[in-house]
């Protein structure tokens, strides 16, 4: 942290909604705390502004911003949710502020000045849904474009502070990701270090949903679900990309409960870069002399093939028969444990 900044002084935080659906909002709004805004102010950060959070006038929140961008008002951190919206002909001007400024433009010019710069939901770190199909409002995000660096603010964009753009992934995030983020920042506990390849943050991204899935015994026998009520594993027919995925869902449960997998819905990696258009339907698994083009992360071809062949010979009847009913029809036998 800055010398200039003195330690009992709070971090300013703003936060900008641009193209996309504001779920990733909806989401922060269940983080695992009693109000959102103390949380903010217990880790040393003021929230300045908030599209859907605050009470300002257009006229007052447009002071802030130029407060900001003339460094009048320090701006520690930028929150950007939805992608940028280049369109048409990279003039921005399909999405202006009530003032008639590009936001495109204003969040250029206020990414100059943040001391971190931090991408909300896929749409800001790739593009996401709203880059979808033909793209005609020429959606990027802040620092990709899709799975290519660029975007708004280029490859060689860093923030005041020497970091790349934080791009926070998800479709929407989990709440705890945003929160805990913030939270490293503001402690000066993230480094290029903690950012995985794609600049995720790492305390999330080393993991893969496929971690602490309910339905990893089904996986590691091969049986597999056929329908969307079954119990069994969802990669081989059902279009699960869990074991592919970077994002620690089923480690850390949503609303302390549940996830996609939980719900019986597949993993159709909302946290990697070009999910919203995956080249197949997100329920069905593409594969190719019947096995699945998506292979585990780091498992081998041939390796899988002889490990699947095995699994599926030796699965227990229990795991078999269970794995395409919507309810545990065989329980497991009870057996002695203590050795003698």
């Amino acid at each position: 942290m800055s010398e200039l900044i003195a330690r009992n002084e709070p971090l300013n935080l703003l936060w900008l909604q641009s193209g996309g659906c504001g779920g990733c909002t909806l989401s922060l709004l269940n983080a695992d705390c009693r109000n959102l805004f103390d949380t903010l102010a217990g880790m040393g950060i003021n929230l300045l502004w908030h599209p859907s959070l605050s009470e300002q006038s257009a006229d007052e929140a447009r002071n802030i911003f130029e407060a900001c961008a003339s460094g009048a008002t320090r701006l520690d951190m930028l929150c950007l949710e939805g992608a940028v919206l280049k369109g048409p002909n990279g003039s921005g001007g399909f999405h202006r502020t009530a003032q008639g400024e590009s936001m495109m433009s204003l969040i250029d010019r206020l990414s100059r000045v943040a001391r971190h710069t931090i991408a909300v939901g896929s749409c800001a770190a790739f593009g996401g849904v709203t880059a979808g199909g033909m793209n005609p409002a020429d959606a990027c995000g802040l620092q990709y474009d899709d799975d290519t660096q660029g975007g708004l603010l280029g490859e060689d964009y860093r923030a005041q502070a020497g970091l790349p753009v934080v791009n926070i992934a998800g479709c929407p995030i989990h709440p705890n990701w945003v929160i805990e983020t913030l939270s490293a920042l503001a402690a000066g506990e993230i480094n290029a270090g903690a950012l995985d390849g794609f600049q995720r943050p790492r305390l999330y991204a080393d993991h893969l949903v496929h971690h602490g899935c309910t339905r990893n015994e089904y996986y590691e026998f091969k049986a597999s679900a056929l329908k969307p009520s079954d119990l069994g594993c969802m990669m081989e027919h059902m279009g699960c990309k869990g074991t592919q995925v970077h994002a620690d869902c089923n480690i850390r449960l949503w609303n302390g409960e549940g996830s996609c997998t939980r719900g019986g819905y597949a993993c159709i990696a909302c946290t990697e870069p070009g999910f919203e258009e995956p080249g197949h339907a997100f329920a069905v698994t593409p594969k190719i002399a019947g096995i699945p083009i998506g292979l585990p992360t780091d498992m081998p071809k041939a390796w899988f093939v002889a490990l699947a062949s095995l699994s599926k010979s030796a699965t227990p009847k229990r795991v078999k028969e269970n794995a395409v009913s919507d309810h545990q029809v065989i329980r497991p036998v009870i057996k002695r444990t203590r050795l003698k």
